[in-house]
């Protein structure tokens, strides 16, 4: 098939190589002219494992172009996938200014039928507004599908080439056979494509964003339990995890969620419900823990030090949201950074991947350090709130003769208290005793 991916972001990027990548003919479409001639060049703007050798292939191949020409676009396309951003308004609600625009630019340019196809996530009965708005101007027959996307940022590409599951929405029958026909190369059964109405796969998205919040969510406030009881939640979720009926993922406690998708559709899904009159309360309360759980390792160190942080020296390791991306959007540690500012303590951060776009937001605010071990040089405390790889066995004792006083905030849990209590560092994690 010829398809047409409007928008360039990670939504955007990681479909359009993909679906390339499977025979497809891909044009990538953005009104970002500079950011189309990087990709031109074979420069991946975001930074995801392997997505940068499989857009060169596929490039070099003929089966991937980018353009900005976005009515060209759609006119060769057999299918036109939206996929610009949809961040939140003032009010917790999604912002889908581009996706309509982008669906009065479908319908001015509409030469025969299309499936028109929602990646962006967005709220229940979006569709039908796009639908609407095509309709204005178009004659023609089209149909319109929503096709959540469910891929984790550090392991996008085997999410799309591997999906566990395929939701697509629609109430067009010729829309449905379209995309199905698409994805068959992906799943192992056709039980994987799950087919349904289009404001159910709407729904489904955020449904299945805010189950895995709540797990974090419910994790870390036992872990608060279990500092308070003198339980150790690592032990906890261990035991936990082991019922099948409830199964391990999502369950490690730390200093709470970020990124692009979970904090905003936490927010939207709440907007929705309020919007028919129907209050969330679990949802409200997932996003309330987090909150505070991004917090918990400022408290931690106030306490310890009396609350004496001004003029101190505190080392921070890891600055993505998660690992394996370079993704700061509602990271814990810028939250934990400006605590320290604000407090008057001075920090010195290190990240893999993720300096750049910390440098772009705070300037020289902290220092940047390139190496993990400079990061700790003179430091009175050193706090983990990414869990890399490379920071999962460090050298202690050269981080011990680096700081001045060997203090340590173990945000992931991923360090032994033991071991690092018997090496003299004061030591503390989240939720243990």
């Amino acid at each position: 098939m010829h398809l047409a991916v409007i928008g360039t972001g990670y939504v955007g990027l990681v479909a359009g190589v993909g679906f390339a990548d499977i025979g497809n003919d891909v044009t990538c479409v953005d009104v970002d002219a500079s950011k189309i001639e990087r990709l031109k060049r074979g420069e991946v703007p975001i930074y995801e494992p392997g997505l940068d050798t499989l857009l060169a292939a596929n490039a070099k191949a003929g089966r991937l172009t980018f353009s900005t020409d976005i009515a060209a676009a759609i006119r060769a396309a057999e299918v036109v996938i939206i996929a610009v951003g949809t961040p939140p308004a003032a009010d917790g609600s999604a912002d889908l200014s581009a996706v309509f625009a982008v669906a009065e630019t479908i319908g001015k340019n509409l030469n025969g039928f299309k499936v028109v196809v929602t990646k962006s996530t967005v709220p229940v009965g979006t569709a039908d507004r796009i639908e609407e708005i095509i309709r204005r101007y178009a004659e023609q027959p089209f149909g319109v599908a929503s096709n959540p996307e469910f891929l984790k940022e550090g392991a996008a590409i085997e999410d799309f080439m591997k999906p566990d599951r395929v939701v697509i929405g629609s109430n067009n029958a010729r829309a449905l056979e379209v995309l199905r026909s698409l994805y068959t190369p992906l799943v192992r059964t056709s039980e994987d494509i799950h087919t349904m109405d289009a404001r159910s796969a709407e729904l489904t998205k955020y449904a299945a964003n805010a189950m895995l919040a709540t797990r974090i969510s419910f994790m870390n406030d036992l872990a608060v339990l279990s500092e308070k009881l003198g339980a150790d939640i690592e032990r906890v979720r261990k035991a936990v995890g082991a019922d099948p009926r409830v199964g391990p993922k999502f369950l490690y406690p730390g200093v709470g969620f970020g990124g692009s998708c979970f904090p905003k559709d936490i927010s939207a899904l709440q907007h929705i419900g309020r919007s028919v009159g129907h209050e969330l309360e679990v949802v409200r309360a997932v996003e309330s823990v987090n909150k505070r759980q991004k917090r918990l390792l400022f408290e931690k160190l106030r306490r310890h030090l009396d609350g004496a942080l001004e003029g101190r020296t505190v080392a921070v390791w890891g600055l993505a949201f998660k690992p394996q991306t370079d993704d700061i959007r509602e990271a814990p540690a810028l939250v934990l950074i400006h605590e320290l500012l604000e407090a008057g303590a001075r920090v010195r951060a290190h990240d893999p991947e993720a300096m750049d776009n910390v440098r772009a937001l705070l300037g020289d605010r902290i220092t940047y350090c390139e190496d993990m071990y400079q990061a700790a040089e003179g430091a009175d405390a050193l706090a983990l709130v990414t869990e890399w790889r490379e920071y999962r066995q460090p050298d202690f004792e050269r981080v011990k003769r680096l700081m001045k006083t060997p203090a340590l905030l173990d945000g992931r849990n991923i360090w032994s208290p033991q071991e690092l209590r018997a090496l003299g560092f004061w030591y503390t994690g989240i939720g243990r005793p």
